[in-house]
């Protein structure tokens, strides 16, 4: 137990030693030997987080608690720098260490041409993973919401690496805004558990969690339950992190940083902060029925709304960010009918082939010269069939085709709100069916496009090579992890061994039985999903392969619903009227009716009046003694008078 406890410290801390030489001697070293340096740190906390994995589940003894340092002593406020070990933060460590060992490899043949200075690319992506090794690990909710705010620093500088496009400049602020709005609930639902519980600590609140089952507070003229409350407010935080419907807005726009970007922090990693954590809240979370039916709701709906936009996107990385953003949707419908161990797997599976598309699609823009537009893209298989592969791999594992790693856990999900038995949980598996076949039509959409058909671009075909070994050795091994990580993970995080695997890191009230009704479902509605899903590959072979002519037929007949979609439902244009443009008003009001016509001019009045006023008295010392004497002599005749005339 010793021995994992020092191997996790070790893979957490690691990443932090590569970023900060990159970062602090990155210019003096150059940028081959930083990144060589980050590899390298890199390459040492994946080995360490696997070894820690195997020590604890086969050596047993989890959880532990390992203590790195005190941090703060207020009053009875107290917080440590501390790491759990346990089943959850473990397994979520080595899959963060993996798909950001790879994205740092691949990204030495990707940004191999760029012009900034690499050494600060390679060291935020390392500041960034071991900011979400943080939140993993973390053994309270100050410790996590340093991880929190850390992975929202890191996506920041990444978003925005290219600093001298506008868009990117936008895109940072904009996914640094959104999250602050979200963070901002998150945040008092800290507060909020200290109040009620008197501690942060996990172990102390999920203790006392049925305590407060009947704690209530008055507001309106009725009683609310105060966990659910907190459960709300924690969801919200999440909502913003993962990019859930009315605080998704910022995903999409974060295509414009560096394509390993997308890849580690909008697909593997960062958006599913708020999926980890609901699973590790989840002693708290079961407890709050009304915000678990929330939950489902929210990510039911956001599944959906996300896989009809990506319809119709041509940007190859938007298609897929919107992806990301449905499938998020699911974990968290998992989440709501109590399926965290669903959710958890799906998370998982999904990092592969997520990471698997953003990196092929990585791929696809390299070998044609920074293209994104699908529609100028076409007849690429015979160019780059390798990444065509990989692609195909990708693709059934996010539709959810048997055996690939999606079919697993997608279908658990879809299987557990069927089972759950109640009305949201049939909203969710309705809707989660329909986006089943939805995402299989957009991602064959985007097979079709990309590398079927005529090449639209013909230069650009012409010239369209395979990528380097560097950056298909990742892709390869991310495509191995699409196919297999479901069957060999199945049995661990859902099966009959998952009660022994998560040894109590992931907590179902003993009322909720759902991980034992998830193979009580009808034959039927377990194929489902996997029939809706070839149905979609077959009409999008129909669409864009057999009738090619179709789309544009139909985007003309239906253009208000084709704009609809388009625009994105028009949430950016909505959150304009509402938010931007008041707030614009209002600010332009501040600076030139409070700032420029107060703040400024008060001081510079005072200014100009003493200023004036000093001229008037200067203007008296004219050095004539019969004037100084004239102005002593009026001014004895008005003291005596005024004396005089009050007595």
């Amino acid at each position: 137990m010793q021995a994992a406890l020092i191997l996790f410290s070790i893979a957490i801390l690691a990443p932090l030693g590569g970023s900060l030489i990159a970062g602090l001697f990155g210019r003096r070293m150059g940028d081959g030997p930083a990144q060589a340096v980050t590899i390298a740190f890199m390459l040492v906390a994946t080995l360490s987080s696997y070894g820690a994995l195997l020590g604890g589940l086969i050596g047993g003894g989890m959880p532990g608690v390992a203590l790195l340092a005190h941090w703060v002593d207020a009053g009875s406020f107290h917080v440590n720098w501390a790491l759990r070990f346990d089943t959850l933060s473990i397994t979520m460590a080595a899959m963060v260490l993996t798909v950001s060992l790879l994205v740092h490899v691949y990204s030495l043949g990707y940004m191999a041409h760029d012009s900034m200075p690499r050494y600060r690319f390679f060291s935020y992506l390392s500041l960034f993973t071991f900011a979400m090794l943080m939140l993993i690990s973390s053994n309270d909710l100050m410790q996590l919401f340093f991880g929190w705010e850390g992975v929202g620093l890191a996506s920041y500088l990444l978003i925005g690496y290219w600093y001298q496009r506008p868009s990117a400049c936008a895109a940072a602020i904009k996914a640094f805004v959104v999250n602050r709005v979200a963070d901002l609930f998150f945040l008092v639902g800290i507060g909020l558990i200290f109040v009620v519980f008197g501690t942060i600590q996990y172990d102390d609140i999920f203790a006392t969690v049925p305590d407060q089952v009947n704690t209530t507070y008055h507001l309106f003229g009725a009683n609310h339950s105060v966990l659910e409350l907190i459960a709300t407010l924690l969801f919200i935080g999440a909502m913003g992190k993962s990019a859930q419907l009315f605080l998704h807005t910022w995903l999409p726009d974060a295509m414009e940083g560096p394509t390993p970007v997308s890849a580690l922090i909008h697909a593997a990693t960062m958006v599913t902060a708020g999926v980890f954590l609901m699973a590790r809240m989840s002693p708290l979370v079961e407890f709050a029925p009304d915000t678990r039916i929330f939950i489902v709701l929210i990510g039911a709906t956001t599944c959906f709304f996300a896989a009809t936009v990506g319809l119709v996107q041509p940007d190859i990385k938007r298609t897929i960010a919107y992806s990301t953003c449905s499938q998020l949707g699911y974990m968290f419908m998992a989440i709501g009918v109590g399926a965290y161990q669903a959710a958890v797997f799906h998370l998982t599976t999904h990092a592969f082939f997520k990471a698997l598309l953003f990196l092929g699609a990585g791929c696809v823009i390299h070998a044609l010269h920074d293209e994104q537009n699908m529609f100028r893209m076409g007849g690429l298989w015979k160019k780059i069939p390798v990444t065509y592969a990989v692609m195909w791999i990708g693709s059934l594992a996010l539709a959810g085709v048997f055996p690939f790693a999606g079919y697993w856990s997608k279908d658990a999900i879809l299987n557990a709100a069927w089972a759950s038995h109640s009305g949201i949980g049939t909203y969710g598996w309705v809707l989660g069916t329909i986006t089943a076949f939805i995402t299989a039509l957009y991602s064959w959409r985007l097979i079709f496009l990309v590398f079927h058909g005529t090449a639209r671009d013909q230069h650009a075909h012409d010239h369209a090579h395979e990528s380097p070994p560097v950056m298909m050795g990742p892709v390869m091994i991310l495509s191995i992890g699409a196919v297999v990580a479901g069957v060999v993970l199945a049995p661990f995080y859902i099966g009959g061994k998952q009660a022994a695997f998560w040894s109590g890191a992931i907590f179902n009230a003993p009322g909720n039985t759902i991980m034992e009704r998830l193979e009580d479902v009808p034959t039927l509605i377990g194929l489902l999903p996997s029939i809706v899903g070839l149905a979609g590959i077959a009409l999008a072979y129909v669409l864009y392969i057999a009738k090619p002519e179709l789309p544009a037929s139909i985007a003309t007949s239906f253009r208000p619903i084709y704009l609809f979609l388009l625009n994105k439902w028009y949430f950016d244009e909505l959150y304009d009227v509402i938010f931007v443009k008041p707030y614009a008003f209002i600010a332009r009001v501040l600076w030139r009716g409070v700032d420029e016509g107060a703040v400024e001019k008060l001081p510079v009045g005072l200014a100009r009046a003493t200023r004036d006023t000093a001229i008037v008295a200067t203007r008296t010392q004219t050095g004539s003694i019969a004037v100084y004497a004239l102005t002593m002599l009026v001014g004895l005749v008005v003291l005596v008078t005024t004396v005089v005339f009050f007595q």
